[in-house]
């Protein structure tokens, strides 16, 4: 299990997936030198208190692909690697700079992990996961983007502190891409089975879904010098693991859309089973007229951008 750049994220990502105890370790790289080793010896320090086995290896890599053998066979890569935003900035405002840098994982990736499976975070999303698997030359379903997982659990978390409810009692969905053409899906959120629609009006589920739609704009502009790291980390730590237990679990992901929902050829945020191999199959469900045309006008701003990608 590998997790590619050290920074708020990757660490933390690093931190959870050790904690599970389902590894015997986890590799965490870094251009920065010494860093992902020094991160790598606190983590290992908490194995006593935490009560993990997981042995966490840190390893400075190089921009030339140097060190990256320390990932050899590797069944998972989560990729964290690329710059944050800043206040002001979209997501889409960092494709160029963070196509290099994923561009030179994925190249190491495919290199030393043939046979991983990829789950990328950095952003933009839908575009880099795009590029990763153009890159790597992997299936489709062995290259997956993380998005939805987070965008349905700031959805749910919104609901829960709007109607004073515990956040278990609380089932949101989001699909689309992870940006202005996300398409939060009211019509499959409940409280405690109840619809969402019979416990608050229309307006101020519009209000809610452009907050999520907003969620990681709202947390830069906070803090400022840094992006969420918490909750995105929390999402593909739960991919990864989903993954390693062969679990069969549906979440919504960023994965490769090929006809399902009269869609076709594009990496976009849908309902998929995670398992072994990556995404074993999208799962298709009933969307009211308005949703469908939300996600289908998703992936044609997607499919747009990712024309790009292979020349960056």
């Amino acid at each position: 299990m590998t997790v590619v750049g050290a920074g708020f994220y990757g660490s933390t990502t690093a931190q959870r997936l050790a904690e599970y105890d389902l590894f015997e370790k986890v590799v965490l790289t870094d251009i920065r030198d010494g860093w992902a080793e020094g991160l790598a010896l606190d983590l290992n320090q908490s194995r006593p208190v935490e009560g993990f086995e997981t042995r966490v290896v840190g390893k400075t890599t190089g921009t030339d692909g140097t060190g990256y053998e320390v990932i050899e066979g590797s069944e998972i890569v989560v990729i964290t690697a690329g710059l944050p935003r800043k206040p002001g900035m979209s997501r889409m405002d960092l494709l160029g700079m963070n196509a290099k840098i994923v561009r030179g994982v994925a190249e190491s990736v495919a290199r030393h992990a043939p046979d991983a499976v990829v789950i990328v975070v950095s952003n933009p999303l839908d575009e880099m996961t795009t590029l990763a698997r153009l890159v790597t030359g992997f299936p489709h379903q062995r290259v997956m983007g993380q998005a939805g997982m987070l965008d349905t659990a700031r959805f749910s978390y919104f609901v829960a502190e709007r109607l004073a409810v515990p956040v278990g009692a609380v089932r949101t969905l989001t699909l689309g891409s992870h940006g202005d053409t996300m398409v939060p899906v009211p019509s499959a959120c409940t409280v405690n089975g109840t619809p969402l629609a019979d416990l608050l009006d229309a307006a101020t589920i519009d209000e809610i879904v452009a907050r999520t739609r907003n969620g990681g704009a709202e947390v830069v502009a906070l803090l400022k010098t840094g992006s969420a790291y918490y909750a995105p980390s929390a999402a593909a730590a739960r991919m990864a693991r989903a993954v390693a237990e062969d679990s069969g679990v549906v979440m919504p992901v960023c994965t490769w859309v090929d006809g399902q929902y009269g869609i076709e050829g594009v990496y976009l945020g849908v309902e998929a089973e995670l398992g072994a191999g990556g995404v074993r199959r999208v799962v298709e469900r009933d969307l009211t007229d308005s949703e469908l045309s939300g996600l289908r006008e998703a992936a044609d701003a997607v499919r747009a951008k990712a024309a790009d990608v292979a020349t960056l």
